[in-house]
């Protein structure tokens, strides 16, 4: 006689037999459920019993358990940024002190006949040089640059380099210079002094 290769039929087992609850348990059962909350379902995490069954020959079988799931790694810890300060602008009293010259313009910078990315690099190394100098008022010279009818370049994107959180820790305000200093091509800037 040929033993079949197909493996045995596992029977299903018979489930107990419930019995009914006394009122006791009754009485009981409802006090305990009306206390209980139900768990989120995402929070709950579900146990894989391995479930076994026995052979028509008496020997126990087991079936194969799940594949274990990736524990996902705990999300790295935030980093403070550092918050940039604000921009102020000049005081009437020091704009005043600046432009009758009662107030020292400590160091210059001029960006004439410069193209952008050159004006870029030659403003943050002249505004970190006063910022570690402890410089505290200086003048930025950008040109009216009216060729043509149309105002200069450097004259727009200046004070907006200067408003960017990378001058910032250099720059507490700037404002338009006085006529005496160039007025509309120049621009007085207020540095920030350095800690420590």
């Amino acid at each position: 006689m040929k033993r079949s290769s197909r493996p045995p039929v596992l029977e299903p087992r018979p489930s107990p037999r419930r019995r009914a609850l006394s009122e006791e348990e009754r009485e009981l059962w409802d006090l305990v459920s009306k206390q209980v909350k139900p768990l989120r379902k995402h929070r709950v995490a579900k146990a894989h019993a391995t479930p076994r069954a026995e052979s028509s020959s008496g020997t126990q079988v087991t079936r194969p358990s799940p594949p274990a799931r990736p524990v996902a790694a705990a999300p790295a810890p935030r980093v403070a940024r550092p918050t940039v300060p604000p921009l102020a602008p000049l005081g009437k009293r020091e704009r005043t002190k600046l432009s009758r010259g009662r107030s020292e313009i400590e160091a210059r910078l001029d960006l004439h006949g410069m193209t952008q990315t050159r004006a870029h690099r030659a403003l943050a190394g002249f505004l970190h040089r006063a910022h570690q100098d402890g410089l505290t008022f200086v003048l930025v010279i950008t040109g009216k640059g009216r060729s043509g009818g149309e105002s200069g370049v450097l004259r727009r994107q200046v004070p907006e380099w200067l408003s960017l959180p990378e001058f910032r820790t250099f720059v507490v305000g700037f404002e338009t210079a006085h006529i005496g200093h160039g007025g509309e091509g120049a621009l007085y800037v207020r540095i920030r002094r350095a800690r420590g």
